[in-house]
């Protein structure tokens, strides 16, 4: 049993939460940018119509920064780069995507101290990767350079095991969540429903798809925290939970389940599209849709009342980290990632849909950039806005920590 004496308590979540958002958005430009979606798109619907190009009404991330792409893995062990948080996915403008993209990699070339030029050459080859990946035969891994970067995160991922996920994401390889800053002892209301949950058929069958794991095997709760962990999504429901899956002990095999509450999408959807009303079952949706790997491995349930989305954490899944970049190593990353966006949106798109869309991005293009002028402008106005706002948030968090220090 944990001793939950020294660990906060469900009712002291949401001050911790909101402190420790903070404190991340504060640490960088680029992590502010990261934690900022609502301001993106408050940006969005102020823009005058026509700013931006309108596309054809698909299935977007709706998050799309860089640290939301990243090697997943399949139910059957294969692993390839694909957009791995869909939260905010909803049917809509893929422009929007490239925009925020574009906005991630530029902060982060501004984060590695590159000059103004490499960024102009980022957005150049970001539109160079989307583009070709809408060729009926492409493929990222041929079509394209991998990126060092890229290139050791598949490495990394191929080689991952359990053991590997149990070190990095619950800090050893026993199947037990060790409380402390990351993971914070749960209530017993919380803990009982995880326990009639994890028996539920759904996450049963979910338990057992993977590996050589029998479709009839006992599933219980062997342990469950509260998660700390992202940081647009912090201050909603996030719970890890290792499940025994199993009939004898040594059968038995362990999984370790990511619990995580669905609120409403800030990004703004088409006219007329129709979606899950269910805000779990539209980012499953989405997710079978954008990412066919992870969709096949989420699921949509009810906890405590609030809508979640449930799937097992495989080691093979991490995420693309870009703190600090070289001029070839961003221009690299920019087309590649912007490849593995292309191609999410590119499959649901038959022939003439797609070169309608290829058509309306060749517009507004000068022969001094090839990159189209409605991206650079609206990724150097935001680049502004998110400055001045990041400035404004680490004024007010150097105030504030000056005033708690003065209170302790």
């Amino acid at each position: 049993m944990h001793s939950k004496a020294k660990y906060p308590q469900p009712r002291q979540r949401s001050a911790i939460l909101e402190s420790t958002r903070n404190l991340k958005m504060a640490r960088s430009a680029h992590r502010y940018v990261r934690g900022s979606t609502v301001m993106f798109y408050e940006w969005l619907d102020k823009i005058q119509a026509g700013a931006i190009p309108e596309g054809p009404s698909i299935w977007i991330c709706g998050d799309c920064h860089v640290g939301n792409l990243g090697p997943v893995a399949n139910h059957r062990g294969a692993i390839e780069i694909q957009i791995r948080d869909l939260d905010q996915t909803v049917i809509g403008n893929p422009a929007h995507d490239l925009l925020r993209l574009a906005l991630s990699l530029a902060s982060a070339a501004r984060g590695s101290d590159l000059p103004g030029v490499t960024t102009a050459l980022m957005l150049e080859a970001m539109m160079e990767g989307y583009e070709k990946s809408f060729a009926p035969d492409f493929d990222e891994e041929s079509d394209l350079p991998i990126p060092d970067t890229v290139r050791l995160i598949i490495r990394q991922s191929a080689a991952a095991t359990w053991k590997t996920l149990a070190n990095e994401r619950i800090d050893g390889p026993k199947p037990q969540i060790p409380l402390g800053r990351r993971f914070w002892p749960i209530s017993r209301q919380e803990n009982d429903q995880l326990t009639q949950l994890a028996q539920s058929d759904e996450i049963r069958r979910l338990a057992t798809m993977l590996g050589s794991r029998d479709d009839d095997a006992v599933v219980k709760l062997q342990d469950a925290a509260y998660w700390m962990k992202g940081c647009s999504s912090l201050g909603l429901l996030r719970y890890a939970a290792i499940l025994s899956v199993g009939h004898r002990r040594s059968d038995r095999q362990y999984c370790l389940m990511d619990f995580k509450e669905a609120k409403t999408a800030a990004a703004p959807r088409a006219k007329g599209a129709k979606m899950p009303q269910n805000q779990a079952e539209r980012v499953v949706e989405g997710a079978r849709y954008l990412s066919p790997y992870l969709g096949k491995r989420v699921r949509a349930t009810t906890l405590l009342g609030k809508s979640v989305f449930v799937r097992e954490l495989l080691p093979q899944d991490l995420k693309v980290e870009v703190e600090q970049l070289t001029a070839q190593e961003a221009t690299r990353i920019a087309a590649y990632l912007a490849a593995v966006v292309g191609k999410a949106h590119s499959r649901q798109l038959d022939a003439v849909s797609r070169k309608q869309w290829l058509s309306e991005l060749e517009r507004n293009r000068t022969s001094q950039l090839d990159a189209p002028t409605w991206l650079w402008k609206g990724v150097v106005e935001l680049l502004g806005i998110h400055e001045r706002a990041y400035l404004e948030h680490c004024r007010k968090y150097a105030l504030s920590a000056r005033e708690s220090e003065r209170a302790a």
